[in-house]
């Protein structure tokens, strides 16, 4: 499996944004939801495209009017800096509130191969 270099990964997170922003125009909230979720797994081990991440999650849960969403994101958002300082991450978490903040989580497949040794990958 191949190791993507960190300005790989940086570009596949703008195309999560991209996909976000475009299912948002359209209205398909399943699909935004998609796209932040894997631009906080490709953003996790980076610490202001983690953040950032988590922000538009909040900002997204609050236009949706997801209150739970919300309150969810809020604590990850003060949570998220402690997780990149101390290097102690749920590596392939999607970063959604209905999921439990500390569990790893398996990678969906095709972003499975950038993270082979994820350690690595987020080091660089």
């Amino acid at each position: 499996m191949t190791i993507m270099a960190k300005e790989q990964i940086l570009s596949l997170i703008e195309i999560e944004r991209a996909a976000f922003e475009k299912a948002k125009q359209v209205g398909n909230c399943d699909a935004a939801w998609r796209a932040l979720e894997r631009e906080h797994i490709l953003g996790q081990a980076f610490f202001w495209q983690h953040i950032r991440s988590h922000i538009a999650m909040l900002r997204f849960a609050l236009t949706q009017g997801e209150i739970g969403e919300a309150l969810g994101q809020f604590v990850r958002l003060v949570l998220a800096p402690l997780g990149n300082i101390t290097g102690r991450l749920p590596w392939g978490n999607t970063g959604r509130s209905n999921v439990n903040a500390f569990t790893p989580m398996p990678y969906p497949d095709d972003l499975a191969e950038i993270f082979s040794l994820p350690d690595q990958v987020h080091r660089r």
